[in-house]
């Protein structure tokens, strides 16, 4: 089927040689954010009965970790200069964008499948299961993203950059849809009685919300979500 939503020319971008200061360090919370879910019973334990000493040790150790990799320019839009200039070229795609792009598709669809699949059997059964969900099913969902990663088989991990263009519009569009869909689910936990009409009406919000933002991604209309079309000099 023909695409028929809005596109990006190539052309019409700025170009730059370098990577402003400001503009690699507001890379670095996003690298946080995604190496400090990666253990997810521990992020659940955090949401669930608030942060503790383990959560402190792991955050220092990420903080440790994603700081040395950007100094030397080792995460995705920290480098000293951009990578990507030209979205057709049969370039190498790096190790480090390789790493951080898998744990970042962990961050989005583990914890957004496993949410849905706590909804979805809360409003059958009426009873929670995300405690039993995190500790048994989130370890052999990551080893399989993570393998998927390893394969080359995710978008932006591929072993070359040359469908950067259009994959990227995955990636963000999975980010936009996840993470808005994930706060109206943290505000309606909050709020909403622990019932099974408070989950049905959880399920439905947080459903309808990954579809919405999902179409509005598949058509442009959200940052990111456009295609680029190939063949000019370019910026990731």
């Amino acid at each position: 089927m023909r695409y028929s939503g809005r596109v990006e020319y190539a052309d019409a971008r700025k170009i730059r040689q370098r990577n402003k200061g400001y503009y690699r360090v507001l890379h670095w919370p996003i690298w946080i954010w995604v190496f400090f879910l990666a253990p997810g019973p521990l992020t659940f334990s955090l949401f669930a009965h608030g942060f503790n000493g383990a959560n402190g040790a792991w955050l220092a150790a990420v903080l440790i970790g994603t700081g040395i990799a950007g100094i030397y320019g080792q995460m995705p839009g920290v480098e000293q200069r951009p990578y990507i200039l030209r979205f057709d070229e049969d370039k190498p795609n790096p190790l480090y964008r390789k790493v951080c792009y898998t744990f970042a598709w962990n961050a989005v669809l583990n914890f957004a499948l496993l949410n849905l699949a706590g909804l979805i059997i809360a409003s059958i059964t009426g009873v929670w299961r995300m405690k039993q969900l995190y500790e048994y099913a989130y370890l052999p969902l990551c080893a399989l993203i993570l393998l998927l990663g390893i394969l080359g088989r995710l978008p932006r991990v591929g072993p070359s950059t040359r469908g950067e263009g259009i994959e990227r519009r995955y990636f963000y569009g999975s980010v936009w849809s996840v993470t808005i869909a994930q706060t109206l689910l943290l505000i309606l936990w909050k709020t909403l009685p622990l019932t099974r009409t408070g989950s049905l009406i959880k399920l439905l919000v947080y459903a309808g919300t990954l579809a919405a933002m999902g179409a509005a991604a598949y058509h442009g209309a959200l940052p990111r979500t456009r295609p680029i079309l190939p063949g000019e000099i370019m910026v990731d």
